[in-house]
């Protein structure tokens, strides 16, 4: 269920009063946060944040697209290993293994064929 739109997006007062302190000063720092639910507000444009993701803080540099979007969407907290193993690297994507001739991207062999009699 989406937020109410009476209420608006929620943004985080200490990371809005730590970016606006930044622009005045024209510093580009990291800011350390663990505030996953702050919408990206247009003031975040053009700074790194340091998402907690529950073990580390992963940075998060903002962008034009990103705005609307949560900080979380952006520092995952499951950390994703592949799919599959030593198998599947070795066969194809279709299951099968991969197939390879020793003639290939040479051409044919001509032969001539035997006379009839």
């Amino acid at each position: 269920m989406s937020r109410s739109s009476k209420k608006g997006p929620y943004i985080d007062p200490k990371l809005t009063k730590k970016v606006q302190r930044m622009n005045e000063s024209g510093q580009k720092k990291i800011i350390k946060t663990w505030s996953r639910n702050c919408t990206i507000s247009p003031d975040f444009v053009g700074h790194t944040f340091a998402v907690h993701n529950g073990k580390e803080h992963i940075p998060v540099y903002v962008a034009e697209n990103m705005v609307g979007h949560k900080l979380g969407e952006f520092s995952f907290t499951r950390k994703f290993k592949g799919h599959g193993g030593k198998i599947a690297a070795t066969t194809s994507a279709s299951g099968a293994a991969p197939s390879t001739s020793p003639t290939a991207g040479t051409k044919p062999a001509t032969t001539s064929a035997p006379a009839k009699k």
